[in-house]
C-alpha cells in the first residue's frame, strides 16, 4: 500500500508571505490543522493549528480589538512556520509513513514528488483508515488470536487447518509479545469456530482469544 493511493492529493497550500490571519481562516473552514508553505513550488515550510495557538492572543491581553486584528493582519506565515519539515516521498509506502510520524511525534506530512513539489498530505486519520482497511474490519470477519512461537513453517501450517476446513482467510497478522512468543491474529469466514479451534489446538497452535468483529 502506497502514500500516493492514500494521501490527499493537490492539497491547500500557502506561501510565506499568507498572512497569520488567512491561514487560521483557512484550518478554521476548511477543519484543516495543518498547511504546507510553499515558495518557487519548493516546500519550504509547514504551518500547525498549534503554531496558530501559540501567536494568538491571551484572553488577558490590554489590546483593543482593533490593535489585536491590525498585528494578526500583519504578521506572516514565514515568522511562525516551521522551516524543517519532514516530508515523504510519494512512491514510498503507508508503513514508512506511519514510522516517521511515529519516530518524529507528528500527525502528518507533506507528499513531495522526485522534484520536491508538494503533490499532496498524509495524516494520521490516513493511516488509521489503512490500518483499519488492512485488518479488514469493516467486513464482519470472526477474528480469533492463535499464541505461536516464531519458527519457520508455522504460518503454512496454521493456514492449513483453514483450508482444511475450507475456510477463507481475509486478513493476517503477528504481534510480539514481551515473552518471545507471538499472536497471531486472523480475521477469517470462521462458522464452526469450536472445529476451527480444536483442529488448531491439535496441532499445536491454541487459539486465546475469538471475537467477531463489524
Amino acid at each position: 500500500m502506497f502514500v500516493a493511493n492514500r494521501m490527499t492529493s493537490n492539497p491547500v497550500l500557502i506561501t510565506p508571505t499568507t498572512t497569520v490571519a488567512d491561514a487560521s481562516e483557512l484550518m478554521r473552514t476548511h477543519k484543516f490543522r495543518r498547511l504546507p508553505v510553499v515558495a518557487n513550488n519548493q516546500l519550504v515550510g509547514i504551518v500547525t493549528d498549534r503554531d496558530l495557538m501559540e501567536v494568538s492572543p491571551s484572553p488577558a491581553t490590554t489590546l483593543s480589538i482593533f490593535e489585536l486584528n491590525y498585528l494578526l493582519a500583519k504578521m506572516q506565515v514565514k515568522d511562525i512556520m516551521t522551516k524543517a519539515v519532514v516530508s515523504i516521498p510519494v512512491s514510498a509506502t503507508v508503513e514508512e509513513a506511519a514510522l516517521v510520524m511515529y519516530n518524529s511525534r507528528i500527525g502528518g506530512l507533506p507528499v513531495v514528488d522526485e522534484a520536491g513539489k508538494v503533490v499532496g498530505i498524509i495524516t494520521e486519520t490516513d493511516i488509521f483508515k489503512c490500518f483499519v482497511d488492512i485488518m479488514g474490519l469493516p467486513g464482519g470477519k470472526t477474528r480469533l488470536t492463535i499464541d505461536v512461537t516464531d519458527n519457520v513453517g508455522v504460518i503454512n501450517e496454521v493456514t492449513a487447518v483453514f483450508a482444511e476446513l475450507g475456510v477463507n482467510i481475509g486478513s493476517m497478522a503477528t504481534y510480539a509479545l514481551p515473552d518471545g512468543q507471538y499472536e497471531l491474529v486472523i480475521r477469517a469466514d470462521a462458522h464452526d469456530v469450536e472445529e476451527l479451534q480444536a483442529r488448531l489446538a491439535a496441532k499445536g497452535y491454541p487459539v486465546s482469544h475469538v471475537v467477531k468483529i463489524g
